[in-house]
């Protein structure tokens, strides 16, 4: 990971002084905005301001101090272990050594340290709460879907949810690979679609039912956002079909498509992780669509989805009848 340079931060002082978006001055200065946002937030003066130099200052105090913290001692060493065995997270060590000005190694170098104990016979790991029974997936391993088009190219129109048509989609899969389901949402109005997928996360299929899904809204399709799931292969063919890009989520970055994940958690209400998707038909998935559906939405002043959808869509088109 790069770090940002001084004038980099003299380029993102100025625009911020013009009140141009975090989003905008990012790809300006050609970084991830939530390097941005992070930028911001750490080097913010006490009035709230951000000061380039300043900025650049506090970037290379904590710089110096992170080199010093990479030494693992003895001292850090008994340091740590005794704040296991007091049932301290390898996180929790870290931020209180932070807030103390206490040297120290990060925190995946402490599990590194209690995966060799326990190798070793040791029982550090018997004092922390998953006892290492569970590791993250590891970040940057994925295959790349070909000629996908990033999140950092979606318009900002998009990021502050206010144009109708901008859509989210994702899979649901059943518990051990039993069946799967294609769930759709609208970003304003959180309208949710759910449809079965008979040939499970096969690309063209799944494009086929997308299409079919969609296509009476063609007017009302702006942009669609997913994940990197295999699955969604066939996006150039629906986006020649809709007439609207598909911007592809970073991997491993969920919250980057906050609206299908929220779907998808009502969606849970009716049909738990340990189900067997294929024992759903279409049927009963439409009607756990309708209930969603029909429900009011704070966000939304107390009314629902539906409503609001299909008054921008009679706005349009008139008084026509869709399924909802």
């Amino acid at each position: 990971m790069s770090h940002l340079t001084l004038g980099q931060r003299y380029v993102i002082e100025a625009y911020l002084k013009i009140g141009k978006s975090k989003t905008f001055i990012a790809n300006e200065i050609s970084v991830h905005r939530s390097t941005l946002y992070r930028e911001c937030n750490r080097n913010q003066t006490k009035t709230g301001k951000y000061s380039a130099k300043l900025a650049h200052k506090y970037a290379c105090e904590r710089k110096d101090r992170f080199i010093a913290y990479r030494t693992f001692d003895e001292h850090c060493r008994r340091f740590i272990e005794k704040h296991l065995r007091e049932y301290w997270s390898p996180e929790q060590i870290v931020g209180y050594c932070e807030n103390h000005d206490i040297n120290m190694v990060s925190v995946e170098r402490i599990y590194q340290h209690i995966r060799t104990d326990k190798a070793n016979g040791g029982d550090l790991y018997q004092f922390t709460r998953h006892r290492l029974k569970y590791r993250k997936r590891p970040v940057g391993k994925h295959y790349p879907i070909a000629d996908r088009t990033s999140i950092d190219e979606r318009p900002e129109v998009v990021n502050n949810k206010e144009r109708f048509g901008d859509w989210e989609m994702d899979t649901i899969i059943g518990a051990f690979q039993q069946g799967a389901i294609l769930t759709l949402t609208e970003r304003l109005t959180n309208l949710v679609f759910i449809k079965k997928l008979p040939a499970g996360k096969n690309a063209k299929e799944l494009a086929k039912t997308l299409i079919s899904q969609l296509i009476p809204y063609k007017n009302f399709v702006h942009t669609i956002t997913t994940d990197n799931g295999s699955e969604f292969a066939e996006h150039l063919n629906v986006s020649k079909k809709l007439k609207a890009p598909i911007y592809f989520a970073h991997p491993y970055c969920s919250w980057e498509k906050g609206a299908i994940e929220h779907a998808n958690k009502l969606i849970r209400q009716f049909i738990p992780k340990d189900a067997d998707l294929t024992k759903y038909s279409q049927k009963q998935l439409t009607e756990i669509q309708c209930l969603i559906n029909k429900r009011p939405r704070k966000k939304l002043n107390y009314k629902s989805p539906k409503d609001i959808f299909y008054n921008f869509i009679n706005r349009n088109y008139g008084s026509v009848a869709f399924e909802t």
